[in-house]
């Protein structure tokens, strides 16, 4: 008769707080994002028809302006990373409230009155920019 040894699978270190924040702003929910999922969401959220339009619009600048401008829009990306990751907690950087959304960074650095004035602003171009794409995709149509 042969004995079969038992395996146990290997133990997921808990990380307590590094995953879940202890000041309620998770709900006691874990977090379970890492670089792949949010490698996975930039790729999703770049998808579209601009990206299409992107290498030959950068071709008809030639090769000097073009990868230039290139360079250009990828220091300005990692830019625009840095200060959306200093926006994500107020306060201390390791144990300040987080901000979910857009406008509770606008309104934890702002305060109220301004973070009302950002969010109209927000909401015009919003407006605009839907009216310029129905515009645009109606006279592709015609």
């Amino acid at each position: 008769m042969s004995q079969h040894k038992h395996y146990e699978a290997p133990q997921v270190p808990d990380y307590g707080s590094s995953l879940c924040s202890n000041d309620g702003d998770d709900n006691g929910k874990k977090r379970t994002g890492n670089v792949w999922t949010a490698t996975a969401n930039i790729i999703t959220a770049m998808i579209g028809s601009d990206v299409f339009i992107l290498p030959w619009a950068i071709a008809q600048l030639g090769w000097i302006v073009g990868p230039s401008l290139i360079l250009c829009f990828s220091f300005l990306n990692i830019y625009i990373s840095v200060l959306l990751v200093d926006c994500y907690r107020t306060g201390d950087p390791i144990n300040g409230r987080r901000n979910h959304t857009y406008m509770d960074a606008v309104r934890s650095n702002l305060g109220g009155t301004k973070a009302v004035a950002c969010g109209i602003v927000q909401y015009v171009y919003l407006y605009a920019l839907v009216v310029y794409q129905t515009l645009d995709a109606s006279k592709s149509m015609k």
